[in-house]
């Protein structure tokens, strides 16, 4: 079921809000993934930050997928080099 509401905020650029170890957390999320233990992870930029963390699938909890608000994605852009 969560991977489902990841999947399609990912697709749809939607912001998505949660609880992750009693924290509240509101992010754009970029994609799905399996740590190193084999464990399901979402990573994400979290709002005003410029870093992208990520979040265990099993410490997040109330998801809300936020429908009022789009993001477009950071990319770095690196200064072209002689």
């Amino acid at each position: 079921m969560k991977t489902d509401i990841f999947n399609s905020a990912i697709l749809s650029r939607k912001k998505l809000r949660f609880l992750y170890n009693l924290n509240h957390v509101e992010m754009e999320p970029y994609f799905l993934a399996i740590n190193k233990n084999g464990e399901k992870v979402i990573y994400g930029r979290v709002n005003n930050s410029h870093n992208i963390k990520m979040f265990e699938f099993n410490k997040i909890f109330n998801i809300k997928v936020l429908e009022q608000t789009k993001f477009s994605p950071i990319i770095p852009i690196l200064p072209i080099l002689n």
